[in-house]
């Protein structure tokens, strides 16, 4: 037998048994597209995640300040930083304050998505945070010298407060105070629902009269570029510690916030991915079951096959190729549920188009292959290791 009359064997047999065939497949199917589904909507959240992080602004080193307050730390470091123009580019506070902002009788709390974050800032705060101005003008440095009450609007917020008129030179109300609107953000973030384009910014010195205190203790830096990251780390790290102390600063990229997003994200895929495993080792388990009970059902016409000559070679392929068909036909369903369930999952879960890999949904179906002829092993060798006498007795 070569394999070519194995195949028309096999799908003989197949066809024979549709409801058996379909219910074999039915944990290889469940089994592939949970594997496709879950590899495809981590994937899909580590793409979103790091071009959330490119529009945020690339090359950031993050600055925490802890234990007792100093005076005139925040010069230092802003000096600091500008003494080393070689490695960053800016910095700023990184502040965010929660209050509702007012024009007339529009008012932020009743925004669906939440009221817009109030930022402090500085001349460099759209530089380390890839905002550029789209109206009017950016923070300048008088604008924190002479402590004026000024705001800069991200572009969400602006068209909710002021729809289509201009906001430039308007007056809004910050926590009950008034602040003169001098620009307004181009918007970067325009299809999200909680979208960094609903904020606001406000110079650093408005901490004290919006958040009752002077004192700053976190900032971001931006360095020039992604290859000058780790020396900006190992600058403001050596610089902070001779300041306040080890124990008193940390200094963090975003890469190192990036690295711990993808190891959850993998280290979930590993544990849902093991829960797919076992539903394709039951899978494989069910088709073992089966093809033992093909076995015996077809044990006479084993037995004819082996009388007239049939070698013992030709009906292990023949349960073989049976088997790894059966598999293989399940392999192919479940990578066809799975891309359904990628788009769905993608469009619910992470708002994206998402589509398998390639070569995942190949390795799918190999993989899946490779099972039906692993568990399919066994039944093929008791098969093929029957006697003639013995199978035509068999009733």
């Amino acid at each position: 037998m070569n394999i070519v009359q194995a195949f028309k064997m096999a799908i003989r047999s197949i066809t024979a048994k549709k409801v058996r065939a379909i219910l074999t497949m039915l944990g290889i199917i469940i089994g592939v597209a949970s594997v496709v589904i879950m590899v495809s909507v981590v994937k899909g959240s580590n793409q979103k995640m790091l071009e959330y992080f490119e529009r945020l602004g690339n090359n950031k080193v993050t600055v925490f300040i802890h234990g007792r307050e100093r005076p005139g730390l925040k010069e230092l470091i802003y000096e600091y930083c500008d003494r080393r123009k070689d490695v960053f580019s800016g910095i700023t506070p990184d502040v965010d304050l929660s209050m509702p902002i007012s024009y007339g009788a529009r008012n932020t709390t009743k925004m669906e998505t939440g009221g817009p974050s109030i930022h402090l800032g500085n001349t460099s705060y759209s530089i380390c945070n890839n905002f550029q101005i789209g109206k009017g003008r950016d923070l300048s440095y008088l604008d924190s010298k002479l402590c004026r009450n000024v705001v800069v609007l991200g572009a969400k917020t602006a068209s909710y407060l002021f729809d289509h008129v201009d906001p430039v030179g308007k007056k809004v109300r910050i926590g009950g105070q008034p602040f003169q609107v001098i620009g307004v953000y181009r918007a970067k973030d325009p299809d999200s629902d909680y979208s960094m384009d609903n904020m606001a910014v406000v110079p650093e010195t408005a901490t004290r009269i919006l958040n009752n205190q002077e004192r700053i203790t976190s900032f971001t830096a931006k360095a020039k570029n992604r290859a000058a990251v780790k020396q900006a780390i190992t600058l403001l790290s050596g610089y902070l510690e001779g300041l306040v102390g080890k124990d008193n600063c940390s200094v963090q990229s975003d890469e190192q916030f990036i690295d711990d997003a993808k190891q959850q994200n993998t280290t979930m895929s590993l544990v849902l991915g093991g829960i797919a495993g076992i539903s394709l080792l039951v899978g494989g388990i069910g088709i073992m079951n089966i093809m033992l009970v093909t076995v015996s059902e077809r044990t006479r016409e084993i037995g004819i096959r082996k009388a007239i000559g049939a070698p013992r070679a030709s009906i292990l392929l023949q349960f073989l190729v049976e088997s790894a068909m059966v598999c293989g036909l399940g392999g192919v369903l479940g990578i066809l549920m799975g891309l359904i369930g990628t788009l769905i999952a993608g469009k619910l879960i992470l708002k994206l188009v998402l589509f398998p890999d390639p070569v995942l949904a190949t390795g799918a179906f190999l993989f899946s292959v490779v099972l039906g002829i692993a568990f399919g092993m066994y039944p093929a060798i008791m098969a093929s290791g029957l006697t003639p006498v013995a199978a035509l007795r068999t009733d």
